[in-house]
């Protein structure tokens, strides 16, 4: 197992001791699991035939149709490379491409402030991520509402109190009260204040994206951010086929940085898309192998990770659908296509459609993350607090999604034999009509032995009713609010604290007040 044993149980979401015996944990540093490294086979759906024809159509399309690049850097980067440009249609020849694709590594160390979360991302290695994006928020009063600054502030402590979470994202939920042109700087330094595991980055412009950067910087040693990954930024293809130039400069600044992109399209299969699950991924891996090339043309060498964001339209109402089968047949194709190119591949696990953290949600997530750990992606993001196609980041739900990435962190780590020797001596100690309850087998290991769950509810009918008969969404708000309750901060040095206030300050004096 990759984590110490006993944390693998809820140890650090105990059951009993009411207020008090949470207090008495918090002397303790919070768990935090180390990478999950899988220790279990990838499940490969289409035989590698199938695979190879979604490859070379793929080429094809970025041969014969193109991919268009809106940037006039990007346009001269590729003219110096020898693609084929015409005004901004760039059109990549295959050998080129697949020469540029194979300087990206297969596994790169991503950096933590406390080096004790610093995690590996690629390989067998496989890392989980909070949601981003959000503008509303389910409160914990179970109302639906714009998100505050205070709610991001809760969902970062919330990141770094959950042991299987590997980041803490970035915009979980978007802080509407501040002003658009500043609020990035906010969403960073929450990030870094709340927080001691990595973080993602801001990538809606080149001047955000400096701006995160110089944040890093302070916490991290402006030398060490020139070159050593630090933060994730995710920038999506515009389906179809477009880079446009607010992504292109995000790129260019954490290239150079050699801070890993997520080139990911953002797909709505059947609008975006050919309304075909296969067709779609090779239309999605033609875009995001485009955007992954050119980052090889600002820093070769520099980590990256391939991408995608798929999901299907509701033909009858154009909405889009989160876990269904067709998003989880997709997610194999797209790991088996990562793995020809042994290259790190992000996709997403608890995103759904769902509007409350119900059954609907449940088996939406079930679908996603058991095609995710299954098809071995390497950076598993939205796998908590995700709601409502991603308008919505429930504190319930992320919650409920940390204790389950508990268990799917136990179920990809392989079934241990460390015990069987034990196990088989406490049989023969036992004997017939006998009980294993008081047996020394028992007692040294019933508490890593199994996932034991302490949102989800196995009690009978009388105890559930008589505790209250609380739901499973009342369950996970009430988790919510006792680990919010539980937290400290991990404190930044007093010096790095006041030079990203600073930093703020002299940013914010600069910017307008809204976006012009």
């Amino acid at each position: 197992m990759n984590a110490p044993a006993a944390e693998l149980t809820e140890q650090t979401h105990r059951r009993g001791g009411g207020r008090l015996g949470r207090k008495a944990l918090r002397g303790a540093p919070i768990a935090s699991f180390p990478t999950l490294v899988r220790q279990i086979p990838v499940y490969q759906m289409v035989p590698d035939e199938a695979v190879e024809l979604i490859h070379e159509e793929s080429l094809s399309i970025l041969e014969e149709v193109g991919c268009e690049f809106r940037d006039d850097e990007a346009i001269a980067l590729w003219k110096a490379a020898g693609a084929d440009v015409r005004e901004t249609r760039v059109r990549i020849d295959r050998a080129l491409l697949m020469e540029l694709v194979s300087k990206v590594p297969a596994e790169f160390t991503l950096n933590a402030r406390n080096p004790e979360r610093t995690v590996r991302v690629g390989g067998k290695n496989s890392i989980f991520v909070p949601m981003y994006g959000a503008p509303y928020v389910r409160d914990l009063d179970n109302n639906r509402r714009y998100g505050t600054l205070a709610d991001l502030n809760n969902f970062h402590k919330l990141a770094y109190m959950a042991p299987a979470l590997h980041s803490s994202s970035s915009i979980i939920c978007e802080p509407m009260e501040i002003a658009v042109p500043k609020r990035h700087l906010h969403i960073i330094h929450s990030a870094l204040k709340y927080s001691d595991k990595p973080f993602m980055g801001i990538v809606t412009s080149k001047e955000r994206a400096e701006d995160t950067m110089a944040m890093a910087a302070i916490v991290f040693g402006e030398e060490f951010v020139r070159d050593n990954p630090v933060l994730v930024a995710i920038t999506n293809c515009n389906s179809p086929l477009v880079w446009d130039a607010t992504m292109l400069d995000a790129m260019r600044v954490y290239a150079r940085h050699n801070q890993p992109l997520i080139l990911a399209p953002f797909a709505l299969c059947g609008a975006s898309t050919s309304a075909s699950a296969v067709g779609a991924v090779a239309q999605v891996n033609a875009e995001a192998l485009a955007g992954v090339a050119f980052t090889q043309l600002i820093r070769p060498g520099s980590p990256q990770i391939y991408g995608q964001f798929m999901v299907t339209v509701d033909m009858k109402t154009g909405a889009p659908m989160g876990g269904t089968p067709e998003a989880a047949q997709m997610m194999y194709l797209m790991g088996a296509l990562a793995r020809k190119y042994k290259l790190p591949w992000r996709t997403s696990g608890f995103h759904v459609g769902s509007k409350l953290n119900d059954a609907q949600a449940g088996y939406e997530a079930n679908m996603l993350m058991h095609a995710a750990i299954l098809a071995g992606a390497n950076y598993i993001w939205h796998s908590a607090g995700w709601l409502e196609a991603g308008l919505t980041c429930g504190y319930s739900k992320f919650a409920t999604d940390c204790e389950q990435l508990v268990g799917w962190y136990k179920y990809a780590g392989g079934l241990p034999f460390d015990d069987f020797k034990d196990a088989m001596a406490a049989i023969r100690e036992v004997g017939p009509q006998g009980h294993f309850l008081g047996t020394q087998h028992t007692l040294e290991h019933f508490e890593k032995a199994f996932f034991m769950p302490s949102i989800m509810d196995f009690n009978s009918y009388e105890q559930w009713k008589a505790e209250g008969a609380k739901d499973h969404d009342t369950r996970g708000r009430e988790k919510a609010r006792n680990m919010l309750a539980d937290y400290e901060e991990p404190k930044l040095d007093e010096g790095i604290a006041d030079g990203l206030k600073e930093l703020i300050a002299r940013r914010e004096e600069k910017l307008p007040d809204s976006v012009s």
